[in-house]
């Protein structure tokens, strides 16, 4: 499954990720926004878990695990995991975008990505979006809030594969490093946060998650 933020292979390498992904685009050409998500909704929901989103919910037998996540899918959940908080929201979530209430209509087929699609329209007359944080938008208070808490109160913190250039969500690793929590960055590249993490490795989630359990004591000595 493609990224959104590679530069040559993420979702947004085609489009202008302003376009498509904030609050002015999509007062533009609700339509092509309206295509665009629900593309990626049903590409996303093809895929399975793969073997990093099965070990983290591996891992619930042994402790209590929080996961906190910038991705819009839902894997997690669908590979077992029960404490998931989306700080960016959801691609299998909708709401109105003048009532804010939740959609749980059918949505259309799409067989295959068009370039325009009118969104369903709320009982308010409002159009139906999907339920993610776009540029400028505020992340959802109750995902922040049980995020904050969770790293507060974490013995470890393990961030997987992320740019740790987005914030307020790149505040989290930081908040845990300042709390004297160790930290283990999970990254074929190395970012933002390597120099201040405890641990750095540079595998891929699906190589070093399974066994990440096993060396935790030879990590973190």
């Amino acid at each position: 499954m493609p990224t959104f933020r590679d530069a040559e292979t993420g979702l947004w390498a085609k489009v202008d990720p302003y376009e498509i992904s904030s609050s002015e685009g999509w007062r533009a050409h609700p339509e092509r926004v309206w295509a665009w998500y629900l593309w990626r909704h049903y590409m996303m929901g093809a895929v399975e878990p793969n073997n990093g989103h099965r070990a983290v919910a591996a891992w619930q037998d042994y402790a209590d695990v929080h996961v906190v996540t910038q991705n819009v899918d839902n894997l997690h959940e669908r590979a077992g995991s029960r404490k998931v908080y989306h700080l960016h929201g959801s691609l299998f979530d909708f709401r109105c975008d003048t009532c804010d209430a939740a959609y749980t209509g059918e949505l259309p087929p799409m067989p295959e990505p068009v370039e325009a699609l009118d969104p369903p329209r709320c009982d308010c007359d409002g159009l139906i979006r999907p339920d993610v944080v776009w540029f400028g938008e505020a992340l959802p208070d109750d995902a922040w809030n049980a995020s904050v808490e969770a790293i507060s109160n974490a013995d470890l913190v393990i961030v997987v594969g992320t740019s740790a250039i987005v914030y307020p969500a790149a505040g989290l690793p930081e908040l845990a490093i300042a709390r004297g929590i160790p930290v283990i960055e999970v990254n074929p590249e190395p970012t933002p946060l390597s120099p201040s993490a405890t641990v750095s490795l540079r595998e891929t989630a699906a190589t070093a998650l399974p066994t990440l359990l096993q060396r935790l004591p030879a990590l973190l000595g």
